[in-house]
């Protein structure tokens, strides 16, 4: 079944809309879920939670990527069950690693006025990524927005870990010089 006949299952409000969903998208689900939260149960916890949460939002917003929204559901719901989890940053892991290598570029804010910059900021990295060279910003969502390791996008890309840092690194550099173009302070 295609997205958008699924997007009509869910406009009907029909239960099989669920089932439909998580047959095709139900295992990339839980994959986004299982690498931040590191838990069989709690990844499944999270993509039922993303169903739930897609069911609340449709059929408003059809999204141009249906895909692409269910990552950014699922992986914003288990990185909040993350923070749930350990309010103290535990050294080591490769969430916190991976967030913390680009920390400085994106923060959360609360407020409204921190939100709607927060919106803009995101969407000035969209156009950011759109410019990089293919191999460049794959590499980039992958440590940054599907949590890869290093180790993993080296063997994706076929290439050393070392140079997948220095990519990442570089990448970091041109973003911050992108974001202070576009008026912001980092």
């Amino acid at each position: 079944m295609n997205d958008k006949e699924i997007f009509e299952l869910f406009k009907s409000r029909s239960e099989t809309a669920i089932d439909e969903i998580s047959r095709k998208y139900g295992n990339y689900c839980f994959c986004i879920a299982k690498r931040i939260l590191e838990s069989e149960q709690d990844a499944e916890e999270c993509v039922n939670d993303t169903w739930l949460k897609l069911w609340d939002a449709l059929p408003e917003t059809e999204p141009d990527n249906l895909k692409l929204f269910l990552a950014k559901i699922t992986r914003n719901l288990a990185l909040n069950k993350y923070n749930e989890r350990t309010r103290e940053k535990r050294g080591g892991d490769e969430l916190c690693v991976a967030l913390d290598e680009i920390s400085e570029l994106v923060s959360g804010g609360e407020d409204t006025a921190e939100k709607v910059v927060r919106a803009e900021l995101m969407a000035a990295i969209n156009r950011f990524l759109r410019e990089l060279p293919e191999r460049e910003c794959g590499i980039f969502i992958n440590r940054y927005f599907k949590l890869e390791t290093t180790v993993h996008i080296a063997e994706m890309y076929g290439i050393r870990e070392s140079n997948v840092h220095k990519i990442l690194s570089r990448t970091r550099i041109k973003l911050k010089k992108y974001l202070e173009k576009e008026g912001y302070e980092i």
